[in-house]
């Protein structure tokens, strides 16, 4: 009896020269605009998570809260080049995706203070909000659980045939865990349309990938026959450039790829984290050296984009996290009766 033959996919196809150039290009018109919305898009997150930092401080924010600063890049070059159908699922570091998803950073605010007004009506806090208009199928506090329905909307995708694709984050924690290799199984044999992200940003809860996790992330896909590639997180046009890549070859109907994004973060894992774990020079360093938004700011500059008007954005975007600020704590809080909505939804048959 002769021996099946394994179906050998193709490879990745690069982006062409002109592709590349017109996604990077920082001379004309439409690259200089393209640099711009980079620059809002990425302070806009770290303004907004700046923010929450600072709301927890004051005792606003009840709960864990992790945040965002310093991975900025990735979610804004991914969410650069997604399309409206794409739906997303990510981790409990979350309220960057919610932004990049265009979620409305009052009802964020709100969520993250517990009031009535949130997106899930003060009920989810940081970890657990969403919004089905946005295709945004949540944060989730259980390590590596984004990923189990990151499979899942992937098979909702292909079912419909509506050529969109699931976005799954995780942590470089979050890839050791067993259901993200029964989920790269999965995606693998039905070939679900599915983009894995590992943000990894260095450290799990207090522990170095280097001591935690054995070999390259984006290669744990390849005894399934998943391609995957390792990019640098700190860039946010390498990023962007990589998601156009795999999301093209998801979306040709090859089946799932996976992302390394190598990242940091420059707070602690969550608001009790001293980071104790890290040198202060190894944070200043990235800082000074690597820091996202003062790569495409200096990329302005040297386009002769003016301080006057950087300063001006800035404001602007300090504007709109401070209303939102404000909206959270005028919002009320849930009605003791809310305990009870929101539980469960009832099918018609």
């Amino acid at each position: 009896m002769a021996a099946s033959k394994t179906k050998k996919k193709p490879a990745p196809k690069k982006p062409s020269q002109k592709a590349s150039k017109k996604t990077v290009g920082k001379t004309d018109k439409a690259g200089l605009e393209q640099l711009k919305k980079f620059y809002y898009d990425m302070l806009m997150i770290r303004r907004f998570e700046e923010k929450a930092g600072q709301l927890y401080g004051m005792g606003l924010i009840g709960g864990f809260c992790h945040l965002y600063i310093g991975q900025e890049a990735v979610v804004t070059g991914i969410s650069s080049v997604q399309e409206p159908q794409d739906t997303v699922v990510t981790s409990y570091r979350d309220h960057a995706h919610m932004l990049a998803c265009g979620m409305d950073p009052k009802g964020i605010m709100a969520e993250l203070t517990g009031r009535i007004d949130g997106y899930s009506r003060g009920k989810g806090g940081s970890m657990h909000m969403f919004s089905r208009e946005k295709n945004f199928f949540g944060g989730h506090g259980i390590v590596g659980a984004g990923t189990s329905i990151g499979a899942g909307l992937g098979f909702a995708h292909k079912y419909k045939g509506d050529n969109g694709v699931a976005v799954a984050y995780m942590g470089d924690g979050a890839s050791n865990q067993g259901q993200v290799a029964e989920c790269y199984n999965m995606a693998a044999l039905w070939d679900l349309p599915v983009l894995f992200v590992i943000e990894n940003n260095q450290y799990g809860m207090g522990t170095s990938v280097s001591r935690s996790s054995a070999g390259q992330l984006y290669r744990r896909g390849e005894g399934y026959g998943i391609p995957g590639e390792q990019v640098d997180g700190m860039d946010v046009f390498a990023v962007q450039k990589a998601a156009e890549q795999a999301l093209g070859y998801i979306r040709s109907g090859s089946g799932p790829y996976i992302l390394e994004v190598m990242t940091y973060r420059y707070r602690g894992h969550s608001m009790s984290d001293p980071a104790k774990y890290r040198s202060k020079e190894e944070v200043s360093t990235m800082k000074t050296e690597r820091d996202p938004i003062t790569q495409v700011k200096d990329m302005l500059q040297k386009q002769g984009i003016e301080e006057a008007e950087l300063k001006q954005i800035d404001k602007d975007i300090k504007a709109i996290v401070g209303a939102a600020a404000e909206f959270a704590q005028v919002s009320p809080e849930p009605h003791v009766d809310e305990l009870w909505t929101d539980i469960l939804v009832e099918v018609q048959d």
